[in-house]
């Protein structure tokens, strides 16, 4: 049972199981006697850390430090500190005896040496991220010791977080004092809880409890030590455990080697300040640390700066460890395109780092951006956006696509840069499968409209190709009422002759569209004429054409025979029709024309036979077989009677 018994510097104030987190798994590690939790929100469910300490009396020294912690954590704030969300004290009863319990949530963050572990880094990927992590501690250590005054006490592998965007945090705070070196006989209580550190930990000075030397010293002068101790625990990959061991400096780089000796001076005066440690140590000059500081105070940089920056970054990425490049770059681009401080040539570097997560990821850490982007005035970010469109537009769903996208893109199709009208135009290839009935018919096919008598020929080309691309997509009405006019009487008729050939093609690619009427009476007669065109590849497509489209009226032909031929058995008809008198005297005064009618032969001689059928093979010479076809497909009376 828990029961309340404060709040401790900003908490809830009605205890645990009001608490507005749900406290889950424990890690193995945490720094002190906290317990570090995995947590999450109970409102939305994200992430948070949760860190328990318990004591066995309210007056329990522990708690006390804790207490301290808790204060110092919420009051003090750097981006290299851990952020503090929330913090509660409870009591519980177990057997009759009170134990309390303080709680402090914070960001979600895990501990440093599981995180290295799980990130398995090696070679110089490993150092350009322990130089970018130990980079970020020294800000914060300086942070402290430069501009708060104030003494950490106990910097080591332990009292370092990590946050999911890989970034380094100091938190463990219950030993932090403010630094009284104006007063060195004073007797305040600096440093109060140093008793939490471990001696392998503690610099001569303060192993000894030597408070005047300590007085005399820098404010940095324990903490640079601190420094020195969390730099040879990270590359010995082991803890601390006794303060002998700094002297193996065999896993310490080179480069780093001098400002981890002047850290750890037996002479405080003489230890580096981590503000110089920063600004002057060869290394924390490599690639990451760089890229990563770039686009820190990118909104510092010029236009120029940026562009390099920005065009160099795709490949340079490829040389970074992957993980920071997932979890701490690309957030950081992302959010540099979303506020507007990126240029155009940074979206080329996002997709390139976002075609490495998995789709998923890729919707939820890139999409929201690249959907933002379109709401861009900057013409050089939309163009960029269509360019790389075949990227990213299978992930954008089709409710995106109609209300968020389309609406902004279809301002390009009117723009005055005829090359931003093609973009346009192509990325409908990818967009229009995914726009609504009302969209298609309201607003697209408008455009496209427009677009066919564009005084660009390419575009008036790449509007037809598009027509037919898109066709499949429309209605059966709206099938009819636009594709043969846009192509017959737009295309077919333009002066370009390319765009005379799309006309044709689009034609055949759509032909399973158009009923028998419509390839008799419209498509066939316009496309017949460009047989004659003056470009040759004009005339070549309406050849092929002509013969597609004269297989279709074959085939129909066919279909229409059998199909009478099934109806007049069933019917239990002759197939001999009833006028066949009529039509033979009618067949047989052709043939007997400009003699006496007076003949009493009822019907032609096999002479006059022979005749007709060598006259009416030499009069179907002239048609290729289809034509022959069509006409066989009517009523042999209608032709010959009217």
């Amino acid at each position: 049972m828990f029961k309340f018994l404060k709040e401790v510097v900003g908490g809830s104030g009605t205890g645990l199981k009001d608490l507005p987190y749900n406290i889950g798994e424990a890690y193995p590690s945490a720094w002190g006697s906290w317990v570090h939790h995995r947590g999450t929100n109970k409102d939305d469910g994200s992430p948070v850390s949760i860190f328990s300490l318990t004591g066995s009396t309210a007056q329990d020294g522990h708690l006390a430090a804790g207490r301290n912690g808790v204060k110092r954590l919420r009051t003090v704030r750097h981006p290299n500190i851990l952020s503090f969300l929330h913090s509660t004290e409870v009591e519980t009863y177990d057997g009759g005896s009170p134990k309390v319990t303080i709680y402090i949530v914070t960001e979600p963050v895990m501990p440093l040496t599981d995180k290295i572990r799980e990130l398995g880094l090696e070679g110089t990927q490993r150092d350009e991220y322990y130089a970018w992590g130990l980079h970020q501690v020294a800000k914060a250590v300086s942070f402290l010791n430069n501009d708060c005054k104030l003494v950490h006490g106990n910097v080591c592998m332990a009292s370092v977080v990590v946050t999911q965007t890989l970034d380094w945090k100091l938190h463990a705070f219950d030993v932090l004092s403010e630094f009284d070196g104006n007063n060195e006989t004073s007797s305040t209580s600096m440093l109060q809880y140093a008793w939490l550190v471990g001696a392998q930990y503690k610099p001569m000075e303060l192993v000894k409890s030597d408070w005047a030397a300590i007085k005399k010293s820098p404010p940095w002068s324990i903490d640079s030590w601190g420094m020195g101790c969390l730099i040879y625990e990270i590359f010995s990959g082991t803890r601390l455990g006794k303060t002998e061991e700094l002297r193996n400096t065999g896993s310490i780089p080179k480069s780093l080697l001098p400002d981890y000796q002047r850290l750890l001076s037996s002479m405080p005066s003489r230890r580096l300040n981590t503000s110089k440690l920063i600004e002057n140590s060869e290394y924390f000059q490599n690639k990451l640390v760089d890229t990563i500081h770039f686009m820190e105070i990118l909104s510092l940089k010029d236009s120029v700066e940026k562009d390099t920056f920005f065009r160099k970054l795709p490949n340079l990425a490829e040389q970074l460890p992957r993980p920071i490049v997932l979890k701490k770059l690309l957030p950081l681009l992302a959010s540099a395109l979303e506020f507007g401080s990126a240029a155009a040539p940074a979206l080329t570097a996002l997709l390139k780092m976002g075609s490495w997560l998995s789709a998923e990821e890729f919707r939820v850490k890139v999409l929201p951006t690249i959907v933002k982007l379109y709401a861009s005035n900057d013409r050089s970010i939309r163009v960029a956006l269509l360019q790389h469109i075949d990227q990213y537009g299978e992930s954008l769903t089709a409710q995106i696509v109609d209300e968020q996208v389309y609406p902004h893109v279809a301002t390009g199709f009117s723009d005055t840069s005829a090359f931003l009208r093609e973009l346009t135009l192509k990325s409908m290839l990818t967009l229009a499968p995914k726009l609504s009935q009302r969209t298609i018919s309201g607003s697209l096919l408008k455009y496209l409209s427009k677009l066919q008598v564009d005084e660009e020929p390419a575009i008036r080309t790449n509007t037809t190709i598009l027509l037919g691309n898109i066709a499949t997509y429309l209605n059966d009405g709206t099938r009819k009422r636009v594709l043969i006019n846009a192509f017959t009487a737009r295309a077919l008729r333009d002066t370009f002759p390319p765009a005379r050939a799309a006309g044709i093609m689009a034609l055949c690619a759509t032909s399973s569209y158009y009923d028998i009427t419509e390839v008799a009476t419209r498509i066939l007669p316009n496309v017949v004429v460009l047989t004659i065109d003056p470009d040759s590849d004009v005339r070549a497509k309406a050849f092929q054409a002509v013969d597609q489209f004269l297989q279709i009226a074959k085939n129909y032909y066919q279909k229409t025979n059998v199909a009478e031929g099934a109806a007049a058995a069933g019917m239990g008809s002759s197939s001999v029709p009833e006028n066949a008198g009529l039509l033979g005297w009618a067949m047989s005064s052709l043939t007997l024309k400009g003699k006496p009618s007076d003949h009493h032969a009822p019907v032609a001689s096999a002479t006059t036979s022979t005749r007709t059928q060598t006259t009416s093979s030499a009069s179907s010479g002239m048609l290729n077989d289809q034509c022959a076809c069509v006409f066989l497909g009517t009523s042999v009376s209608s032709i010959y009677l009217f």
